[in-house]
């Protein structure tokens, strides 16, 4: 089970302590900036050292530049999602996507 679009809306820190949580994903308005701005990769990386600290995966959502993908790999994120990865795809083509990346 995992989070969406954590910390933006109703995703509480609650919600990590009374939900059976595998994933969090952080929100992509957090990555948008996160190279050029020092409060956005703060927070990013502070909520990948709590999800690594309860056990948990991060995916970063809307990661769109290679800048982007090598903070976060820096930060030591889990997992990237975003157009840099691959646009939205059909379900057949993500299938042979996932099949032969």
């Amino acid at each position: 089970m995992a989070i969406d679009d954590f910390g933006k809306g109703y995703s509480a820190l609650n919600y990590l302590k009374h939900f059976p949580i595998d994933i969090l994903k952080i929100d992509k308005c957090f990555i948008k900036d996160i190279n050029v701005d020092e409060r956005d990769a703060v927070i990013t990386q502070a909520m990948i050292n709590m999800a690594h600290g309860m056990g948990l995966k991060v995916i970063a959502e809307g990661v769109e530049t290679v800048r982007q993908l090598e903070c976060l790999k820096h930060l030591r994120c889990d997992m990237m999602q975003g157009h840099l990865i691959s646009r939205p795809l059909p379900a057949k083509i993500a299938s042979r996507f996932l099949e032969h990346p």
